[in-house]
């Protein structure tokens, strides 16, 4: 499996993180490693069965699975559009607490695009990227919870604090927030720590990373990957290779 991350056009920056693309061969297996949450949701179109929506993931998902009418070898190729973090509701015009864990076709969303599975790789992420500016252009991205999502990865933020900070009530942050981003400011906190720990895996002991991440101790680190990665720690390091899986970066977005 190949995949790689380009920067999106200069007028969808503010909204989007990347776009990207991820190249499959071979049979899938019940062993294949599961897409794991990453606080963002995707526009994302897959040979042989056309475009979709991933996320907002709260724990593992398991991957989109064979396809009918895959190439030589069993290869496909799904792109796709990654919207940052607190963006997603407000340019897709829903909220995303009903789209936890859901890959609805675009069409069963009203999203109207003419993205058959059948096209080439390279139209299809073009015409997905036409898509995402139409929906920036009519309605852009929340500045205020594009914000917030930003102070979130900062692992020293106390979340009761985080309306003060950007001048809004809690009960306001927290309606806008979960329309946004399909989940409260205290689980994306959560996100962000386990994608920490995900960035440094292999770089030290479970005990040293878990505390270079940001958690109490391994039991909490522990806990914390059962819930996100359905396994543990050591399990989650072993299967999981560069490049595996479409994977959010813990850096700024």
């Amino acid at each position: 499996m190949g995949y790689v991350e380009s920067a999106p056009p200069d007028g969808l920056r503010d909204a989007v993180a990347c776009l990207w693309r991820s190249t499959v061969t071979g049979e899938r297996t019940g062993d294949a490693m599961p897409i794991l949450p990453d606080g963002c949701v995707d526009l994302i179109w897959q040979s042989g069965r056309g475009a979709f929506l991933a996320g907002p993931d709260t724990g593992p998902v398991a991957d989109t699975g064979p396809v009918t009418n895959a190439g030589p070898g069993g290869r496909h190729v799904v792109v796709g559009v990654r919207l940052r973090a607190g963006a997603g509701g407000t340019v897709l015009g829903m909220p995303l607490t009903p789209l936890q864990n859901l890959r609805p076709d675009l069409a069963d969303l009203g999203l109207r695009a003419e993205l058959p599975g059948e096209l080439a790789p390279g139209e299809a992420l073009r015409r997905l990227v036409t898509l995402t500016g139409r929906l920036v252009e009519e309605r852009p991205a929340d500045q205020v919870m594009l914000a917030a999502a930003r102070l979130l990865r900062d692992p020293g933020l106390r979340v009761p604090e985080l309306g003060d900070r950007l001048g809004v009530s809690d009960r306001q942050l927290r309606r806008r927030f979960g329309a946004a981003v399909g989940y409260g400011p205290k689980t994306l906190q959560r996100v962000y720590r386990f994608r920490r720990f995900l960035s440094m895996a292999g770089q030290g002991s479970l005990a040293e990373l878990a505390v270079r991440a940001g958690y109490t101790d391994q039991a909490h680190l522990t806990r914390e990957t059962a819930e996100f990665a359905g396994m543990t720690p050591g399990e989650l390091v072993r299967r999981r290779r560069p490049g595996r899986e479409p994977a959010a970066p813990p850096g700024p977005g």
